[in-house]
């Protein structure tokens, strides 16, 4: 790893970049090799691969038992635990959600012939915003789906008040936030479920995976129906259903991972407290704090670039990629920017504000139990030489 102290020193100027392989922003954090190995070893002992199997039934019992929940339905990726908790929800129409968010948010409703709708987010938060919602709802609105950025909780009792008010459900995509609290209270909890994403690149992960979070026994009871072809015994079908279970061998890394969860997260908290030192000097770059009274995996080191700093974000993050590191401009340029949205709300943007200029602002860093403290202070060189004013 080469020593970053001034332009010069920058593969853009000709000096060899900083990492000889890429620095990814979510290399997947492993537990015990040896652990998830033995356990890989009962998989093929019992030649139970799929189907509900043994390794499937404990994570889901341990996930509920983690979170405090009645129910955990494990899925095969948060994408389809999102597409079979709308469609168990029986949402329709049109559902308000946050623009800036993974595109999976509003992929999962179109994909069902339902309308996201677009609501703005409060940029101190980056989560919607309920004063931004309530414009948007119509006579078609069903639901609101909240996102808990970053693993930072969505107004979970303001969005509540306004659905309750309006005859709305809702539920919440929890991709980032396992782990996380909302007044001292797990995620998990609120709205009629919550779905989570166990993908590789997430704090805690299954390598692929997701899971819907829900006290209600009724819904529990349909998700686990739909995501077996709505299969109740061997050759009884009795709801339209699809395939979203979850593999054995994804459930064993589960476990795994679930042993070195606190670690993970010690070692996350470790790390954002490295950026933050070593970027506090910089003008006009600011990472984005969690709240001390709650908990959260710390897994997202978010950057906002404003018009305070010498260098403009797309020239950080294109100066960080020339080093091998792959910073990301997460959620850039917002749902409503990417097809096919662009095209059926081609002036969405005009609700949007704060979402269009946030998203003009964002760099995320890599994070990880694989980070050491000398590549954090290289990422951060980058910044010093480009940001700092000269």
């Amino acid at each position: 790893m080469k020593t970053i102290k001034g332009p010069k020193d920058l593969d853009a100027n000709g000096a060899p970049a900083a990492f000889a392989q890429p620095i990814h922003v979510g290399r997947p954090n492993i537990g015990d090799r040896d652990a998830f190995l033995q356990l890989v070893g009962q998989i093929l002992d019992n030649r139970w691969l799929t189907n509900n199997g043994p390794m499937v039934q404990q994570f889901e019992r341990r996930i509920a038992d983690n979170v405090g929940v009645k129910h955990c339905v494990a899925m095969c990726n948060g994408t389809i635990a999102l597409e079979i908790a709308i469609r168990a929800l029986g949402l329709e129409g049109e559902v308000i959600i946050p623009s800036w968010s993974f595109v999976a948010t509003a992929h999962a409703l179109h994909w069902q012939g339902i309308t996201p709708v677009f609501a703005d987010i409060d940029p101190r938060t980056h989560n919607l915003d309920p004063d931004a919602v309530r414009s948007m709802i119509t006579p078609r609105t069903s639901g609101i789906i909240g996102v808990h950025l970053w693993g930072r909780a969505a107004p979970v009792d303001e969005l509540q008040a306004i659905a309750d008010e309006h005859g709305l459900k809702l539920m919440f995509d929890a991709a980032h936030a396992f782990g996380s609290t909302y007044k001292g209270r797990t995620i998990g909890h609120f709205g009629a479920c919550e779905v989570l994403s166990f993908h590789a690149t997430k704090a805690f992960n299954t390598m692929e995976g997701g899971a819907v979070l829900t006290n209600d026994d009724a819904l529990a009871e349909a998700m686990r129906l739909m995501r077996n072809f709505g299969f109740h015994g061997y050759d009884n079908v009795i709801h339209p259903g699809t395939n979203g279970k979850m593999v054995e061998v994804c459930a064993a890394m589960g476990l795994t991972n679930l042993d070195v969860l606190n670690d993970v997260f010690a070692s996350n908290r470790r790390n954002h407290a490295a950026y933050k030192t070593a970027l506090g000097d910089v003008p006009g770059v600011q990472i984005l704090d969690y709240d001390a009274n709650e908990r959260n995996s710390h897994h997202y080191v978010v950057v906002e670039v404003d018009e305070r700093c010498a260098a403009a974000r797309d020239q950080i993050i294109a100066a960080l990629h020339a080093e091998n590191i792959l910073a990301r401009k997460y959620f850039w340029p917002g749902c409503h920017k990417m097809k096919p949205y662009c095209d059926l709300f081609p002036h969405a943007g005009l609700m949007l504000p704060n979402t269009e200029t946030l998203a003009a602002k964002i760099i995320v860093l890599p994070n990880g139990t694989w980070l050491t403290d000398p590549a954090i202070g290289t990422i951060c060189d980058v910044f010093h030489v480009l940001a700092l004013p000269r």
